[in-house]
């Protein structure tokens, strides 16, 4: 019986592994775990005051900081009844642009482009890709720009608040970001066309795309969830969405009626692509890539498309802002629960907090996009391997393998290097 056991795995966000048994050219076990120690992030939340939340959740991972900070602000507002201007909801918006942008750039360059032309790094690309790799640097220099503009820093940001922001950013400001992103569009447009043009290993797969879905725009927060089968509430997400734990991860899973799904930029594009921007979809239209899809290797593709989307979104509001000072809300408190769905840039992140009537946390409940993913990864595992063996070499199996994982631009530090691979035969 042969087994593969992918101790680390690299270029992810943390550290995870993946352990798989065979027998017959049948999968037994397909285990993919984080390696991280256990994070306690909801524990630690639990007696602290509502005023707290994003300021603690923004360290669970400081590539996601944004997100978390959204989530945990717009919650504990959904729960205090307090209702944002205008003005605060667009840079919310515009920060969770920013942090979308740097993380796209990043992992598609960095992270995934090196196993589609044979390297083992974008470092190992330099010489040959040297304009590639300068295109990733600039679209991650300008997110965290843009991040840092209107969150005060480019990680752990200072500026938002519950109920709007410490400090706004100057109309000079969001000018200067509209015309960078104007240029930088360019770098957008033909990260798509790069992705567009990559040869894919083909799963169909059947399972559920999640994402939030508006009408009028590309939804990002404060919006309803759907799926092919499904249209609920943020609030009514434990109705869907069951978290349980397995013994080899410190990571929990996620399924809906025992059953895996997927969240992310494919399950986004699947659900709002008429809600893209003009190029974008014109992009998309223009590809090879068909819509809906149902191939996970598609969501490096899609996360190009949505940097195109971005750009536009980021000229879109910095030109429509006309900033001033505002007052933040006092809120009234009392014994409540808020919940907030955001989609950050690997897919949904649900933060959900219960409060006492003097504002401190009782409850905490947090659920990450690759929480939500972890199930269906498995599943696409499970079932590419029998013919991935039947085809290839045990160092082709192993890529596959590593492409299809890192293609879903997993965050297991989030969740609360492949350095070595084994084959044991008997």
């Amino acid at each position: 019986m042969p087994s593969i056991t992918l101790n680390h795995i690299t270029k992810i966000e943390g550290h995870a592994k993946l352990y798989v048994e065979i027998k017959d050219n049948k999968v037994l076990k397909c285990e993919l775990s984080s390696v991280e120690g256990s994070r306690y992030f909801e524990g630690i939340l639990k007696g602290k005051h509502y005023y707290e939340a994003h300021e603690i959740t923004s360290r669970i991972c400081g590539i996601c900081s944004c997100g978390h900070n959204v989530a945990a602000t717009s919650a504990i507002e959904n729960a205090l009844g307090i209702e944002v201007s205008k003005q605060t909801l667009a840079l919310k918006k515009l920060m969770t642009l920013g942090e979308r942008i740097r993380s796209h750039a990043t992992h598609l360059y960095f992270l995934a482009l090196p196993d589609y032309m044979g390297y083992e790094s974008a470092l190992a690309m330099l010489p040959k890709y040297k304009k590639e790799v300068k295109r990733a640097l600039s679209l991650m220099r300008f997110g965290n720009n843009l991040v840092k503009v209107i969150g005060g820093r480019d990680l752990h940001q200072v500026s938002m608040t519950v109920g709007g922001f410490l400090k706004i950013p100057k109309k000079q400001e969001l000018d200067e970001l509209a015309e960078s992103a104007k240029i930088l569009k360019e770098d957008a447009i033909e990260t798509a066309k790069l992705f567009s043009k990559l040869t894919l290993y083909n799963i169909d797969d059947r399972c559920e795309h999640f994402s939030l879905h508006e009408k009028e725009e590309y939804a990002m927060l404060n919006s309803s969830l759907v799926s092919e089968k499904a249209r609920f509430s943020e609030y009514e997400y434990l109705k869907y969405f069951e978290e349980y734990h397995n013994n080899y991860s410190t990571a929990n899973f996620v399924s809906k009626d025992s059953k895996s799904f997927l969240v992310g930029s494919l399950s986004r594009i699947n659900n709002n692509r008429e809600q893209l921007s003009k190029d974008a979809k014109a992009i998309l239209l223009s590809s090879s890539i068909k819509f809906p899809n149902t191939n996970p290797f598609t969501n490096n593709f899609c996360q190009a498309v949505e940097l195109v989307h971005s750009m536009d979104q980021v000229i879109e509001l910095c030109n429509s802002l006309t900033p001033k000072e505002e007052r933040l809300v006092k809120p009234k408190l009392k014994k409540t629960r808020g919940v907030s769905a955001v989609e950050v840039p690997r897919g949904t992140l649900f933060h959900d907090y219960t409060l006492d009537k003097e504002g401190v946390i009782v409850h905490a409940n947090i659920i990450t996009p690759t929480a939500l993913n972890l199930k269906n990864m498995e599943e696409n595992i499970r079932n590419m391997l029998p013919v991935l063996i039947k085809k290839g070499n045990e160092e082709q199996v192993n890529l596959e393998i590593e492409k299809l994982i890192r293609c879903y631009d997993p965050c297991f530090s989030c969740s609360t290097h492949f350095l070595k691979v084994n084959w044991k035969r008997s």
